[in-house]
C-alpha cells in the first residue's frame, strides 16, 4: 500500500514538473476600427496563424490606434515594441518617397492598375524594410479615392479655403496645390475633427466615409478612383527569427492568403461603401469633366514632383509599372 502511494505521489510530481507547451504572444497594432475590412482581414490572418501553429503563436490585433497611433506603428515594429503591425504606406512618404508611390494622385485608376503598381513597388519597399530590420508580409489596397466636402465642387477653384484633412504628405501637397488648408488628422480622430469643424473636407475612400459616418457632417462625395493607397503588414525580423521554421512557414502562408483575400474584399465592397453613403443622404457623384480635367493636371504635376524626389527608386517603380 505504501509503495503504491509513494509511486502515485512521484508520478504526480513528475506530471506537475512537465513544462507547458511553449506559447509565443505577439501584438499587432492597427489604425482602423475593428469593423473595417482591413482589420477584419488582420483578425482572420491572426486566427489562421494560431490554427496553423496549434496555438503556439497567438497574435492579438489592437484596432483603432488603441495600442499605438497610426504614425507610431512602424517605429514600434522596427524597435520591437510590437512584433508585427499594419501601416498605411503613404504615411512614410517623408521618410522615403518609395513608400508613397501609391499615393500619387491619378497614377492608377482601378484595381488592375493598382495591382500592377503594387507589384512594381513591392521589391523596392521590401528591400528598404529589410535594411531596417523588418520583413514585408503583405499589402492591401483601399478602394479608389474621392473627395468629401460640405458643399458642391465644380472646379478646383471651389476648393480654395477648405479645411482639408490630410492623411499623408501627398494629400497635404494636394491641398496646397488647390489652395485648401491641410490639417493632418489620423483616421481614429477623423469623426471628432469633423464634428468640431476642425476639418470640412478630405480625400479618401468610401470605406473611410462609412467608418466615420461622414454623412453626419458632410454632404458631397466626388468619386474619382484617382489612386489607391495600400496598407502593409510588417514584422520585426528578430521576432520572426526566434520562431521555429514551421511557425515562420505558417506566417508566410497566412500572409499570402490574407493578401489575396483582402484585395478581393476591397474590390467587392467598394461600390457598397458608396451605396451606403448615398443611402445616408450624401450626394455621391462623379466629378464634372472640368473638375476632373483640372484634378488630372494636378496629378501630372504631383507625379513629376514625386519622380524628382524619389530618384532611381521612383524611376524603377514607374518604369516597371508602365511596362
Amino acid at each position: 500500500m505504501k509503495t503504491w502511494i509513494a509511486t502515485a505521489l512521484l508520478t504526480g510530481a513528475a506530471l506537475v514538473a512537465l513544462p507547458a507547451a511553449a506559447q509565443t504572444k505577439w501584438d499587432l497594432p492597427a489604425a482602423y476600427p475593428a469593423t473595417n475590412f482591413h482589420t477584419v482581414n488582420l483578425q482572420k490572418f491572426a486566427d489562421t496563424v494560431k490554427g496553423a501553429t496549434g496555438g503556439k503563436l497567438v497574435i492579438t490585433v489592437h484596432a483603432n490606434g488603441s495600442l499605438y497611433k497610426a504614425n507610431e506603428i512602424k517605429r514600434a515594429v522596427q524597435t520591437g515594441q510590437a512584433q508585427i503591425g499594419e501601416v498605411l504606406m503613404v504615411n512614410l512618404q517623408n521618410e522615403d518617397p518609395a513608400f508613397g508611390a501609391d499615393g500619387v494622385p491619378f497614377l492608377t485608376s482601378d484595381y488592375a492598375s493598382s495591382k500592377k503598381l503594387a507589384a512594381a513597388q513591392r521589391p523596392v519597399v521590401a528591400k528598404k524594410l529589410d535594411a531596417q530590420g523588418m520583413t514585408l508580409l503583405y499589402t492591401c489596397a483601399w478602394p479608389g479615392q474621392g473627395i468629401y466636402a460640405k458643399r458642391e465642387l465644380n472646379s478646383v477653384k471651389d476648393m480654395e479655403g477648405l479645411k482639408w484633412r490630410a492623411y499623408s504628405p501627398q494629400t497635404s501637397r494636394l491641398a496646397e496645390l488647390v489652395k485648401a488648408q491641410p490639417i493632418t488628422i489620423q483616421a481614429a480622430e477623423l469623426s471628432q475633427a469633423l464634428a468640431t469643424g476642425k476639418v470640412d473636407s478630405f480625400a479618401s475612400s468610401g470605406a473611410t466615409g462609412v467608418d466615420s459616418k461622414v454623412w453626419e457632417q458632410l454632404t458631397h462625395f466626388y468619386a474619382l478612383d484617382g489612386w489607391q493607397p495600400k496598407n502593409m503588414v510588417i514584422v520585426n525580423k528578430a521576432a520572426l527569427s526566434k520562431l521555429d521554421k514551421s511557425a515562420q512557414d505558417a506566417i508566410a502562408a497566412a500572409a499570402k492568403s490574407a493578401e489575396t483575400s483582402c484585395w478581393a474584399e476591397s474590390e467587392k465592397l467598394a461600390q457598397g461603401f458608396l451605396d451606403t453613403l448615398a443611402k445616408n443622404g450624401m450626394k455621391v457623384q462623379k466629378a464634372s469633366p472640368k473638375f476632373a480635367a483640372e484634378l488630372n493636371e494636378i496629378g501630372k504635376t504631383m507625379t513629376e514632383e514625386w519622380l524628382k524626389v524619389s530618384g532611381a527608386d521612383g524611376k524603377a517603380i514607374v518604369d516597371a509599372y508602365r511596362k
